[in-house]
C-alpha cells in the first residue's frame, strides 16, 4: 500500500484529534488474535480489519450453520457447511487486503494456547462457554497479554479488559470476577437459552473499541471496570474490580502445570471425540429399531425432526434415568454442546451398560448437511 493509499483509506482516524499518524501506525504493528468467529468475533473483526490492526489471528474449529447467520453477519447463506476462520478470512481480505490474517482452523486446548497466543500482542475473546474463558484467561496471565473479554446470553452483555498493564502492574483479570468455574451442566450457552442478534453485534464492536485503545494508548480502556449491557433497556452498568493476591494461586504456575490442567468445556472429555456422532453416522443410526434418541433440549422450538425420538429435557435428565430403555442412546440438542453434556451424564450413570452417543455440531447441522447433500 502506498502512503497515499494508506493516507485515503484510514483519514478519518489520522484527523482524530489525540490519535493521528502516531496511533494508526501503532494499529498497523499491532498482532492481534481473536478467539471464536462468532457473533462476537464477526463484529469485532470487522471493525479490527476496516481500522487496519496489521496482523490479525482467527481461531475457530466450528463451521457455519443456519441458526449462526442471525448474528454472525460475516457469513451467507452459502457459507454453510464451510469453516468459519477460512470464511471470514476471505470475506476479511476483500474488506481490507493490505492486512495480514492468520487462521487457526481448531479449537484452542491447554496443549496448543500458549504456542499460538504467544504471537499476539492483544487476545480478543470472542468464545461462547466459561472453560475457554478460563483457559483463555489462564494462558494470556502466563504470557502477559491482555484479555479483552466479551460475553452474551439472551439480552445482557458483559465487557472488560483483563491483564493489562496499568502503572507498572497488570490490572484485575477473569479470575478476580469469577474464581471458579461453574460445573459445566449448569452452564447454557445462546443455543439452549437464545441470545439478541444484535447484541451481539454491540458487544463485539465494543470490544473492537477496546482492542484500539489499548493497542493506540488513546481513551479511557475498561481496565480494572467490568460493564453491562441491556439490550431491552439500554442501559448500562459500570462495575470496578480490583486485582486480588489469593486470586492468582488459582492460575496455574507455569507452562508445564498450565499443559496439564483441565478446563470444563464442550469436547474435551477424554471420550468425547468417541462419544460424538458425525452426521453421517447419526443419519444411518437413527434408522434401527433398537436405538433411543433424546432431544434433551429445554424448549425444542421450531426445528425440524422428523425421525422417532423422545424429548427429555436435560435438566430433567437424572430424574428421568430409570425410564430410559434400549442398549443404545443417542442424545441431541441444537448445537451439540448440551448433547454433549447429556451422553457423558448418561455414560457415567450406565457405565458399560449402554452404548451412548451424541450427535456432533447438532439436529441444526444434520438438518443443513442433509439439506444440501
Amino acid at each position: 500500500m502506498t502512503a497515499d493509499n494508506r493516507y485515503g483509506r484510514y483519514r478519518h482516524q489520522i484527523l482524530l484529534r489525540d490519535f493521528g499518524e502516531a496511533a494508526q501506525q501503532k494499529l498497523l504493528d499491532a498482532r492481534v488474535l481473536v478467539v471464536g468467529a462468532g457473533g462476537l468475533g464477526c463484529a469485532a473483526l470487522q471493525y479490527l480489519v476496516a481500522a487496519g490492526a496489521g496482523t490479525i489471528g482467527i481461531a475457530d474449529d466450528d463451521t457455519v450453520h443456519l441458526t449462526n447467520l442471525h448474528r454472525q453477519v460475516l457469513y451467507g447463506t452459502n457459507d454453510i457447511g464451510y469453516p468459519k476462520a477460512k470464511r471470514a478470512a476471505r470475506r476479511l481480505k476483500q474488506l481490507n487486503p493490505d492486512i495480514e490474517i492468520q487462521v487457526h482452523p481448531l479449537r484452542l486446548t491447554p496443549q496448543n494456547t500458549l504456542g499460538i497466543i504467544g504471537s499476539y500482542d492483544i487476545i480478543v475473546d470472542g468464545t461462547d462457554n466459561h472453560g475457554s474463558k478460563y483457559m483463555i484467561n489462564d494462558a494470556c496471565v502466563l504470557t502477559g497479554k491482555p484479555f479483552i473479554f466479551g460475553a452474551v446470553s439472551e439480552s445482557e452483555g458483559q465487557l472488560a479488559v483483563f491483564n493489562a498493564v496499568t502503572n507498572g502492574s497488570f490490572s484485575a483479570n477473569y479470575r478476580d470476577v469469577f474464581p471458579y468455574q461453574w460445573p459445566y451442566d449448569k452452564e447454557a450457552g445462546c443455543n439452549e437459552t437464545g441470545v439478541i442478534g444484535v447484541l451481539t453485534g454491540i458487544i463485539g464492536c465494543m470490544q473492537g473499541n477496546e482492542v484500539i485503545k489499548v493497542i493506540t494508548h488513546t481513551g479511557n480502556p475498561l481496565v480494572n471496570r467490568l460493564v453491562t449491557f441491556n439490550a431491552l433497556t439500554g442501559r448500562m452498568h459500570e462495575f470496578s474490580i480490583q486485582a486480588g493476591t489469593e486470586t492468582r494461586k488459582l492460575i496455574p504456575a507455569d507452562a508445564k502445570e498450565f499443559m496439564q490442567a483441565r478446563y470444563e468445556m464442550p469436547c474435551t472429555n477424554d471420550d468425547s471425540n468417541f462419544i460424538e456422532l458425525p452426521a453421517g453416522e447419526f443419519q444411518r443410526l437413527i434408522n434401527r429399531n433398537d436405538i433411543t434418541v433424546i432431544d434433551v433440549r429445554e424448549n425444542p422450538g421450531p426445528t425440524r425432526v422428523e425421525f422417532q425420538h423422545i424429548h427429555i429435557p436435560f435438566g430433567r435428565l437424572k430424574e428421568s434415568l430409570p425410564t430410559i430403555k434400549g442398549d443404545t442412546i443417542i442424545t441431541f440438542c441444537e448445537k451439540g454442546i448440551l448433547s454433549l453434556k447429556a451422553a457423558l451424564l448418561l455414560k457415567e450413570a450406565f457405565q458399560n451398560g449402554k452404548k451412548i452417543y451424541s450427535l456432533r455440531h447438532g439436529i441444526n447441522n444434520w438438518n443443513n448437511t442433509n439439506n444440501f447433500a
